[in-house]
Parts: C-alpha cells; sequence; structure tokens
C-alpha cells in the first residue's frame, strides 16, 4: 500500500507487452447486479482460486490500487494515475462499494488534484479520509525515478505529509509537519490510532499517532524499510514490511540511496509486532518481494503479495500464511500481477488490484472477490 503503484508500475511494464486492448465492460457506472457478478466468474476466476466464491471487476482503465473500505463497508477509496480522468499522477478517488467506473466515466476525486498522493484510509466515522500528499512543496506531479543503476526503486519525497480531508475533498486537518517524508498511514479498526512511516529519525521507521495527529510514538527502530502496516482486527498487533540490510555492502546501498530519497523494494519480508512495537518477530523469510500484508478476519492468519516463487521477477501472487509463519498457501494462480489485498470490516469480501482481463495491456485494475475459507 504505501507505494504500491510502483510495483504496478514495474509490473506493467514487465507483464503486459501485447497490445493496449481494453475490456468494454457491459456497464459503466450504474450498480453492478448478482447477475454481473455471475457473469463474470468464469473469467476473473482461475480454477485454482477456491477462496473466491464469486469476483466483479470495478475499475476498467489506469492503474487503481490501495482500494480500502469505508468502516460500514459500504463505499471504497482508492488511487488512480488514470490520465483519462484528469489526473497527471496518483489522486484519491471515491466509489460505492456496488459500483463500477470505466476509463471514460470517472469516480470523484477527494485528493486535491495537486501534488501526488498516496495511501488514503476511512476513519471510523465514514464521513473522513486521511491520505499522504505532496501537494504543500509542490503543486506539480514529482518525478517517479524507477530504476538506478539498473535496479528498481522507490522514491521516498520528503514533501509527503498526512492530511484529514472530508468526502467533498476539503482538507479539514493537517497531522504531520516534520521535515521528511510522512506517509502510507492506516487507521485501527478500533479506531483510536494511525500508523505510518517516517524519515523524521533518519531512517524509515513505524511510527503510531491517535487519530487527531497526537501522542506520535516510534515504533520501530532496526535499519532498513518498515512500512506498509496494518492493524490486526482488534487492534493489537501490526504486520508490516521490511527489507533489513545485513551485510556492510548492503548497508551502505540502503543508506547511499535513502540520502537520495530512495530505497529499493525487491528483498522484503513481512513482520510482525505488537501495536506498541514489542515482541516484533520476522514473519517470512521466502526471498524475493513480500509485501502488502492484511490481516485475515480472523486475526491468525496474514493475506500478502509475493514474487518469491518466481524465477524473474514476477508474477506476483496472494499468499496466505498464519500469524506463526506456518501453513503457507497460494490464494491466486494469475501469470501476471495480483496485489493490495483487504478484507471487508464484515470479513465477506476482498479488494484488490490485479492485471487480470486487461485484454493483454497494461491496466491494473481493482477487483472485490466474494471471501469463503
Amino acid at each position: 500500500m504505501h507505494k504500491y503503484l510502483y510495483f504496478v508500475l514495474i509490473a506493467s511494464v514487465l507483464f503486459n507487452c501485447k497490445n493496449e486492448a481494453k475490456p468494454t465492460p457491459e456497464k459503466e457506472s450504474n450498480d453492478t447486479t448478482k447477475d454481473d457478478v455471475v457473469s463474470q466468474k468464469d473469467t476473473l476466476i482461475y480454477p485454482e482460486e477456491s477462496h473466491f466464491k464469486s469476483i466483479r471487476q470495478i475499475t476498467f482503465g489506469g492503474d487503481n490500487a490501495e482500494a480500502y473500505w469505508s468502516f460500514d463497508d459500504k463505499q471504497l477509496v482508492f488511487q488512480s494515475n488514470n490520465k483519462k480522468w484528469g489526473v497527471g499522477c496518483d489522486q484519491m478517488f471515491l466509489m460505492n462499494a456496488n459500483q463500477s467506473f470505466t476509463d471514460s466515466i470517472a469516480p470523484p476525486m477527494i485528493s486535491t488534484g495537486k501534488g501526488r498522493t498516496t495511501c488514503a484510509y476511512f476513519l471510523p466515522d465514514n464521513k473522513h479520509i486521511i491520505y499522504a500528499s505532496t501537494h504543500l512543496k509542490q503543486e506539480a506531479c514529482p518525478d517517479t525515478p524507477l530504476r538506478k543503476n539498473g535496479k528498481y526503486i522507490w522514491p521516498i519525497y520528503d514533501s509527503y505529509d498526512i492530511f484529514m480531508a472530508d468526502l467533498e475533498g476539503n482538507i479539514v486537518k493537517q497531522l504531520t509537519n516534520e521535515i521528511g517524508y510522512d506517509a502510507e498511514p492506516t487507521v485501527s479498526p478500533k479506531g483510536d490510532k494511525i500508523v505510518f512511516t517516517s524519515t523524521r529519525s533518519g531512517d524509515l521507521e513505524l511510527y503510531t499517532m491517535n487519530i487527531d495527529g497526537s501522542d506520535v510514538k516510534q515504533i520501530t527502530n532496526e535499519l532498513g524499510y518498515d512500512g506498509g502496516a496494518f492493524f490486526s482486527p482488534d487492534g493489537s498487533k501490526l504486520i508490516f514490511r521490511s527489507s533489513r540490510p545485513k551485510t556492510a555492502t548492503e548497508i551502505k546501498e540502503y543508506k547511499a540511496l535513502l540520502a537520495e530519497g530512495l530505497v529499493e523494494p525487491t528483498e522484503m519480508e513481512l513482520y510482525i509486532c505488537n501495536a506498541d512495537g514489542s515482541d516484533l518477530r520476522q514473519l517470512t523469510d521466502l526471498g524475493n518481494a513480500n509485501w502488502s500484508p492484511f490481516f485475515h478476519p480472523s486475526g491468525d492468519q496474514i493475506l500478502f503479495s509475493s514474487n518469491f516463487e518466481a524465477e524473474r521477477g514476477f508474477p506476483f501472487n496472494l499468499y496466505l500464511i498464519d500469524t506463526d509463519g506456518r501453513n503457507l498457501e497460494r490464494v491466486t494462480h494469475g501469470e501476471t500481477f495480483d496485489a493490495f489485498p483487504v478484507f471487508s470490516n464484515d470479513g465477506k469480501y476482498l479488494a484488490f488490484s490485479s492485471n487480470r482481463n486487461n485484454g493483454g495491456g497494461r491496466d491494473t485494475n481493482l477487483f472485490i472477490a466474494e471471501w469463503e475459507d
């Protein structure tokens, strides 16, 4: 979540070199009916995907990711760079959970339209969101470097701060105002805390704060990129991705990139800890990039995206693993890109992003699957 569209961009280049054809949905911005779900099931669910009872596609064009549910599960907020929606880089959009949108019909944009945004998340009142944006320091889209010395990189913009806005797009409060990167915020299901990533200590660490931005506490303190954190359903734990350089060469390269406002995301594992940072432990040891983790509604498993089985860096698929690191299970079976899994608060549905059903083009779209264990 949280820098995720850079993985989407990488995936688009790697996975989709056939043509630019786009699917033509039967509906554009109308409510999706049960019949629509059934008719799409055969083409959108691969035979091995036994956890998906049904599935429907809700965007049709551009790069769309990080779709997060309102606390009442009626709406989704997500980020998109769809140029046909009038944006030059990632901005935040709002939609009802039973709608779908083509690249020619845009949902309402609820960010400022300036700078670059990332990682929107609903607050418990279902009337406000938080998200990170660079608009205070730069109204234009900042540059997006994707490679350095032949390696994939993410920019860590020091112009990112975290804001609270209403669903009309009005910013009502600035929650961070420190020098450096403040982004990747998500909200506890208890509705009391926000977890986010910041460089205020000189490294990329996790912090928590109250919903109003008060009582900021540092959660992690080991060298490496800690980010993309989510709370467990009861708010007691955090799951996140991390790159932890070990050797002298790895440490030197990590620090050099960070000094340039960059980080390399190709080697990441998942870590889990209590919400106050205690009892920190590594959850996965799979190799390659393990990221976009989210707690299963039970709180006993983690759903995440990984390319650990890939020899050439792709595909990315979704996997389940117990919180004790056992019982790894592959959930999706695509040949391209599945990531950003987010369960609805009632546990019945899963929103995620995928390159499936894009006509062989470069689009990454949002899907909602009816989940079954």
